[in-house]
Parts: C-alpha cells; sequence; structure tokens
C-alpha cells in the first residue's frame, strides 16, 4: 500500500495542469512562452492571468489530496509527508514531459496546506507582500518556502517539518537559475518584462 500511494502521488503530481489550461485557454504551448516553465508564473505570461489563477489551485490541490489521502488510509505517521514530496516531486520532473517541469511553488503550497496548516498561510502571506512590493515572483516563492519552514519548526510535528524541509530544499534548487540572477541583479519585474526569462 504504501509503494502504490507513493507511485499514485507522484503521478498526480506530475499532471502537468499549466499545460492543460494554458492551451485549453489561449491554444498555446506554455513551454514555447517566456521562461518554458509550466507552473502559473508562465500561464500567466502564456494565457493571462485567469488562466494562472485556474493552474495555481489546480497545481496545489494536487499537492493537498495526497497528504490528505495518506492521512486518512495509511497508519504510518510518516506516509502524508513522503506522499506530499513524491507530489511536488512529480510536478518538477513529471514522467509526461521528460522530467521537465515546474519549480513546486503551488504544488508545496498544497502539501504544506495539509501537512503544516498555520505554516502554510504564513508562507502565502510573505509571497504575496513581497510580490505585490517587489513584482518579482522568485523573490516572493523563496522568502515565502523559507517563511512556512520556520513557522513549520515551531509549530508542527516532527515528519511534517521533514515534509516542508524536503520541499524547501526541491524548492530551492528548482530556483538556483534565479538565485543567480539575483545575486548578479539580473532577474525581471514581471511588471517590466512578461517574457523575461526565469528558467532554473
Amino acid at each position: 500500500m504504501i509503494a502504490l500511494a507513493l507511485a499514485a502521488s507522484y503521478l498526480a503530481g506530475s499532471v502537468p495542469f499549466g499545460l492543460l489550461v494554458a492551451r485549453a485557454a489561449a491554444g498555446k504551448d506554455v513551454r514555447t512562452v517566456g521562461s518554458g516553465n509550466i507552473g502559473a508564473t508562465n500561464v500567466a505570461r502564456a494565457a493571462g492571468r485567469g488562466a494562472a489563477a485556474i493552474t495555481l489551485l489546480l497545481d496545489a490541490l494536487k499537492g493537498l489530496f495526497p497528504v490528505l489521502l495518506a492521512a486518512r488510509t495509511l497508519p504510518e505517521p510518516w506516509a502524508p509527508a513522503a506522499c506530499g514530496v513524491l507530489a511536488v516531486l512529480g510536478h518538477c520532473f513529471p514522467v509526461w514531459l521528460r522530467f521537465r517541469g515546474g519549480k513546486g511553488v503551488a504544488t508545496g503550497l498544497g502539501v504544506a496546506l495539509g501537512l503544516a496548516p498555520l505554516a502554510a498561510a504564513c508562507g502565502a502571506v510573505v509571497w504575496a507582500v513581497l510580490y505585490t512590493l517587489l513584482r518579482i515572483s522568485s523573490v516572493g516563492s523563496l522568502a515565502g518556502v523559507a517563511a512556512a519552514l520556520l513557522v513549520a519548526a515551531a509549530t508542527s510535528p516532527r515528519w511534517s517539518i521533514a515534509g516542508v524541509a524536503a520541499i524547501a530544499v526541491v524548492i530551492l534548487v528548482r530556483h538556483r537559475g534565479n538565485l543567480e540572477r539575483l545575486l548578479h541583479h539580473q532577474e525581471r519585474r514581471a511588471d517590466r518584462d512578461r517574457r523575461a526569462p526565469d528558467r532554473p
């Protein structure tokens, strides 16, 4: 059962909602627009804010559902965290797209909602505030992940902390290109160049 749950979580996470939503909304392949990323930020470039909001919701749900199902059906205390991490890995490395996926922020948010709701809420608020002020998604994402991890460490059980920490590492690795551009002051604001590259 554990093996099946982990495999199902990866497959759920690997559903490329960004690709599907952008194609349905605008007839575009999001992989050929902007950064080529399948996440909500690039979907906004390809198909607009409405499509991006739908993508964000669906990507979060595909992280949340495996955690909730594992918590209800599996006796192992670590199973929800493990299933959540596999969902994020599925989003970042989907088998259907030759393992070239998104950066895991929205799916990680969904997982965190299932594992550590307060931490997820704090991370989302930090992202929203910084993105509103700076219009740089990567800054908001990385700061939100850091905030969520700190709050989880202070308020959540150990397996939830472990799950959030593992997801934070994955997201950090997926943002390594953004970090390099930030260090060199080359990361673009969303309102200045919506086609700016942000591929990791």
